[in-house]
């Protein structure tokens, strides 16, 4: 923590003390922030000496995230798991892409592969919960509650145990049965750290449960942006390893867009801080990549709200998404995420829940990479993307694949056959 000069309430600007255990703003029930100086980090940590490329985690790059791996202190409060350094997997093949003439990669988040780091539970939130964890023991915080789609429940399941930490986690009863009979396995073999409560249809009324029952039992809310902003820094991660630069190399560089899924938003808010703060150091310019939010067309509020030019989404009801975590009706930060797409000259794209199926089932057959339903949304939107003007011959796309499909079978496996 010790280049973390405070906290900042993203909208109001209003600044905390970078040790106060705060959810949402007070002044106006929005997220906060973490704020490095970077100044200090620039003159203390010279010639990108905090840069670890060996490291194969999310703690390669050392002083700039919100804990420091260097620093005696910091490191006695991480719990280190081979979470981020996952690879880009060239997809220049995939049939759009090839007829455009698109450089396309993907960021794959899942699977592992021999020679990257690899997200424990394979899937993009362990970035997060990495981060969530580590700031949590560092304020002697011994008690985490989440509401999730899934993946983030299972995900804090993993580490608050690799911590001795206790949580509870409330999910829908229809999430995935993979991931719900990691987190009902683990409170079961560990009821006094693990507890297991069904609300939904979604991560809203998880949400409410949470805040009734176990907020006033002293459980502190890790939910999307409601811890102050450890989430974001976590998932800034994935910013920083789309710019680093490649072995041998110096040069930091950024894409020309980056495709992604999206609810809740947090990991398009740590890679716009990651750019930022990469830029303050110097070490790239003001250009940024598109940012492509893509969502289901069955639970679209970001794509609703972006056409429509609004300033924030509205919950509506939707019909469910097989891409699980995208079934989100609104999020405290999506504010910021249109602020953003609108800044990079992006978009929101809804795509079909059949185009969704089909690219699913096209990528199994092409390649046998278990991509799961949300970076299948990603790759479904590029017809729209190039009718739109969005992506262009020659550019350098990535499109992030968030998880793997093994954790969302059997839903999934009539799709795979």
């Amino acid at each position: 923590m010790a280049f973390v000069r405070c906290l900042r309430g993203i909208a109001s600007g209003a600044e905390y003390a970078a040790d106060r255990p705060m959810n949402l703003d007070p002044l106006d029930g929005r997220p906060v922030e973490m704020v490095l100086d970077l100044e200090r980090l620039a003159a203390e940590r010279p010639g990108q000496s905090w840069y670890k490329p060996r490291r194969k985690d999310i703690w390669r790059f050392g002083a700039l995230m919100a804990l420091d791996i260097d620093d005696p202190v910091d490191a006695a409060h991480i719990i280190a798991l081979g979470e981020g350094a996952t690879p880009l997997l060239d997809y220049a093949r995939h049939p759009v892409a090839r007829k455009a003439g698109l450089a396309l990669a993907i960021k794959e988040e899942g699977k592992a592969h021999a020679g990257f780091g690899a997200n424990p539970t394979q899937s993009f939130k362990d970035r997060g919960m990495a981060m969530v964890v580590a700031q949590a023991r560092r304020l002697g915080i011994e008690k985490l509650a989440v509401p999730t789609q899934g993946n983030a429940g299972d995900s804090l399941v993993h580490y608050a145990l690799a911590a001795g930490l206790s949580v509870v986690v409330a999910m829908p009863g229809d999430t995935p049965a993979p991931i719900l009979g990691n987190v009902a396995a683990a409170a079961h073999r560990h009821p006094q750290q693990v507890l297991l409560e069904l609300a939904g249809p979604t991560i809203r009324e998880a949400g409410a449960l949470l805040k009734e029952k176990y907020i006033p039992q002293g459980y502190f809310s890790v939910a999307t942006f409601q811890e102050p902003g450890w989430r974001i820094e976590g998932k800034k991660s994935l910013g920083l390893e789309l710019a680093e630069p490649a072995p041998g190399s110096m040069r930091w560089s950024l894409p020309d867009a980056v495709i992604y899924p999206t609810g809740g938003g947090t990991g398009v808010l740590g890679m716009w801080k990651a750019w930022q703060e990469l830029e303050a150091l110097g070490l790239i310019d003001s250009r940024r990549p598109r940012m492509i939010c893509v969502q289901s067309d069955a639970m679209p509020p970001l794509v609703r709200a972006f056409d429509a030019g609004l300033a924030d989404t509205t919950a509506q009801v939707g019909k469910g998404t097989l891409a699980f975590g995208l079934n989100v009706p609104a999020g405290v930060g999506h504010f910021r995420v249109l602020e953003i797409i609108r800044a990079s000259g992006g978009a929101a794209v809804a795509v079909a829940e059949s185009d969704i199926a089909a690219e699913l089932h096209r990528v199994w057959h092409e390649t046998h990479w278990w991509i799961s339903p949300e970076g299948a949304a990603c790759l479904a939107a590029l017809p729209e993307l190039l009718e739109r003007g969005l992506l262009r011959r020659d550019e350098r796309v990535i499109a992030v694949n968030t998880g793997s499909a093994e954790k969302y079978l059997p839903a999934l496996r009539h799709l795979l056959d």
